[in-house]
């Protein structure tokens, strides 16, 4: 005597739905580990329970390389059908570059407002100063430009009023 069609739907009850899933997880497990025996396959498998609980399955020691390598190969495979995807893989590399600078200006601003100093060798020091000195040569050379221009306008504004 055979069974009939299972209706695939949610089970309502409670603890029917429980035992379905204990049973049915554990025969899924169960294939899984078949399959990966029977045919030298390399599977993992994953199960959240409707509780949040974890069971997993994986034919390797760790289930991590088999998920480093489903990453890879979902990656390559997403690169060959969306060749932008391709040039992701560089942000990488780039990120690690671009937050070296970061921490590089963040810490040669610290050191400019005058904090962290304690590590400086002398010659830094000596270094950080001439780059304070050009700096501040700059910054008044610019305020003295800006004066001149006022002043030069001010005067141009002045002489139509001197002849009234």
């Amino acid at each position: 005597m055979g069974r009939g069609p299972v209706q695939l739907r949610r089970i309502e009850n409670k603890i029917n739905r429980q035992v379905t899933f204990s049973k049915r997880r554990s025969g899924l497990l169960k294939k899984a580990h078949e399959i990966s025996v029977l045919c030298d396959a390399e599977v993992a498998l994953i199960v959240f329970s409707t509780k949040g609980k974890l069971y997993e399955y994986s034919s390797q020691d760790s289930m991590d390389v088999i998920l480093e390598r489903y990453q890879r190969y979902s990656f390559e495979e997403r690169a060959v059908l969306d060749p932008s995807i391709g040039n992701q893989a560089n942000w990488g590399d780039e990120y690690g570059s671009l937050k070296i600078k970061l921490d590089a200006l963040q810490k040669s601003q610290r050191q400019l407002l005058g904090e962290q100093l304690d590590p400086l060798t002398t010659k830094e020091l000596q270094q950080l100063e001439q780059q304070l000195d050009s700096s501040l040569k700059h910054i008044r050379s610019r305020k003295n430009q800006l004066l001149f221009e006022s002043i030069s306008e001010l005067q141009k504004k002045k002489e139509p009023l001197e002849f009234v």
